[in-house]
């Protein structure tokens, strides 16, 4: 039997290494911006097209390197930082392992520009493949410029696997991010498509807070800093009151590398316990400095998980910063955490019925004659039939057939459901609905109480309004000035994924600058005055939706506006106004549930209701 083991070519070696080390256009920008902050450049420019798939060039004013260098840097394992195994619980630069220009070079076609100060002519290297192409001198400025171009071309299956431009320029803003925040004296600039994203000085690490997450941010930090003998922290983090719902704004840096470390995050989240809602998340920007033979940074290919040797220590060097910060700015737990964030403003009710999107006499013509009759045997099990006197048309008129879209879903027995509605044919309307602290509507129904929450009802409601709207043109108002609103580049970044489902509900924004939109009409029933705060929400919560309720971008637009609508729909204080907010809650395909999965309608039944009174 002839052998069967064989050593790999070198160039799938390489295309398999790669993979641990370049996953993304993101991680290529990682790797170089590192690179330059090593060769200890004051000046990075990165400069992407299309999301990085088909340029990324990073251009530093470092030491750069000679010829040979020039050369030996593509080579697997090749570095300058490792001499002895000592080193390796030494590490004080971010690239040292000689993994990241070969793994670039074997899936992408890489041009190097490069020149120490001493060298009156730099060397321009050329790889296609992990192949050498071209290595000649060439005129260049002092340091080096990385050019990677078309990356993945020689993998397409790893190609085809790469995510949409905005996805992949989101994962680029970040990695971006991560390195201008741990390096805030060093000046950096990007550009994307040509467009100038970001143009940071040379700052602390306040003033870079500013500049990469915007003005309203310089009011809400708040400092902290401890020091022990061995290990110091310095850093900022975020007033209780602008805590997100969304996560994405934490940032932890060991020795000025950024990390994730989900038990040191758990030591702010506890420090921050009961002054912030549950399910909210503190931004803060938090840098640690140890000795580097007290922490890992080699358990994985990516250098963004470290190990400490002693975590305890850290943890309690976080936790007891974060609380100072806190205790010494005087803040204590004031929030109310029953309110929702998106319900947090004071209520801005009307009880006039036309002042609803669709109206009571618009809704009853839209109820068919057939649809009520369907209700009149339900409605006879429910309640017994009294005397007829005299037929007395209910505001209410029911309509079993509500039901049947959403019966298998549906927490309630037919009965019940068909308890909130009358029928022509009876003499006497349901029991009267009573309006509870502005904010539950109450009914009786056979088996005891029914609680319906109203804003968890007007959520559902403007919910599948939204999603069947197909064309803006009717439920699009114009702003008579239009608004300027500000966002970050990453931020920036997200709207553009929702560009074409924003024109569909109802928006009109155009991209003035970088960082800058104007909007000059909004969906109706959106305050023109918050177009700026609903786009934040919209922005803050699309993790949410999308990712952990797995909603599409329509979806996740719908349930952000509809969240939004809620707060300031009317409140139905009059008899026919709670029964027809029943009325259309139960035309919608699902009626006892929110987007997010929140119950709208209750039910205490009878022995609940006795078990109280024994």
């Amino acid at each position: 039997m002839p052998d069967v083991i064989r050593l790999l070519p070198d160039g799938l070696a390489s295309q398999i290494a790669a993979g641990e080390v370049v996953q993304r256009p993101a991680s290529v920008v990682k790797e170089l911006l590192e690179n330059s902050v090593d060769a200890g450049a004051t000046h990075i420019q990165l400069l992407v097209k299309e999301a990085g798939k088909v340029l990324i060039q990073v251009t530093d004013n470092g030491c750069g390197m000679s010829p040979t260098d020039a050369r030996m840097c593509f080579e697997r394992h090749a570095t300058s930082k490792i001499r002895q195994v000592e080193d390796l619980f030494n590490i004080r630069t971010f690239g040292f392992r000689g993994e990241a220009m070969a793994s670039i070079a074997a899936v992408a076609q890489v041009e190097l520009k490069t020149r120490r100060q001493e060298d009156t002519l730099g060397t321009r290297v050329v790889i296609e493949g992990a192949k050498v192409v071209l290595q000649e001198p060439c005129p260049c400025p002092k340091g080096t410029q990385v050019s990677v171009k078309n990356l993945f071309f020689n993998v397409p299956a790893r190609r085809n696997f790469l995510k949409s431009n905005s996805v992949e320029w989101k994962h680029i803003l970040e990695e971006f991010t991560r390195m201008a925040l741990a390096q805030p004296e060093i000046a950096f600039v990007l550009y994307h498509n040509d467009a100038e994203i970001f143009n940071l000085k040379p700052s602390n690490l306040a003033q870079r807070i500013v500049a990469l997450f915007g003005k309203s941010y310089k009011e809400n930090l708040l400092p902290c800093k401890e020091e022990l003998s061995d290990k110091s922290l310095f850093g900022y983090i975020g007033k209780p009151e602008a805590a997100r719902k969304a996560r994405g704004e934490q940032f932890f840096f060991v020795n000025n590398r950024f990390i994730k470390h989900s038990y040191l995050h758990h030591a702010v989240m506890t420090a921050f316990e009961r002054l912030i809602p549950e399910g909210s998340y503190p931004f803060y920007v938090i840098k640690l400095t140890a000795n580097p033979n007290t922490i890992d940074v080699n358990i994985h290919p990516t250098k963004t998980e470290v190990k400490f040797e002693d975590e305890r220590a850290m943890y309690a060097l976080v936790q007891s910063a974060v609380r100072q910060a806190l205790g010494v700015h005087h803040l204590s737990p004031t929030i109310d955490f029953q309110l929702d964030a998106n319900f947090d403003q004071p209520k801005q009710f009307s009880a006039e019925p036309d002042s609803l999107p669709l109206s009571f006499e618009e809704y009853q013509l839209m109820r068919s004659h057939t649809r009520s009759q369907q209700l009149k045997s339900s409605w006879e099990t429910l309640y017994p039939p009294p005397k007829r006197t005299s037929k007395i048309h209910s505001i209410g008129q029911g309509d079993s057939s509500f039901f049947s879209q959403s019966s298998a879903s549906s927490d309630f027995t037919q009965e019940e459901q068909t308890a909130l509605f009358t029928s022509e044919e009876t003499s006497l309307p349901l029991p009267k609905l009573m309006l509870l602290h502005g904010q539950y509507i109450l009914s009786q129904v056979k088996s005891g109480l029914m609680v319906l929450d109203i804003r968890a009802a007007y959520e559902r409601i403007f919910y599948e309004q939204h999603l069947q709207q197909t064309s803006a043109t009717d439920a699009t108002q114009l702003l008579l000035f239009p608004e300027e609103i500000h966002f970050a580049a990453d931020q920036l970044a997200q709207l553009i994924a929702f560009a074409e489902e924003l024109k569909q509900i109802g928006f009109r924004i155009e991209l003035k600058d970088a960082n800058q939109l104007v909007c000059t009409a909004v969906p109706a029933g959106v305050e023109p005055l918050s177009v700026g705060q609903v786009l934040a929400e919209l922005i803050e919560q699309a993790a949410h939706f999308t990712n952990q309720l797995k909603l599409s971008q329509k979806e996740t637009l719908a349930a952000v506006l509809a969240k939004r609508r809620a707060q300031t729909a009317p409140l139905p204080c009059e008899q026919e106004v709670m029964q027809d907010l029943i009325n259309r809650l139960f035309a919608c395909q699902q009626p006892n549930y929110t987007p997010e999965g929140r119950k709208i309608i209750a039910i205490i039944n009878l022995d609940t209701l006795e078990s109280l009174f024994v």
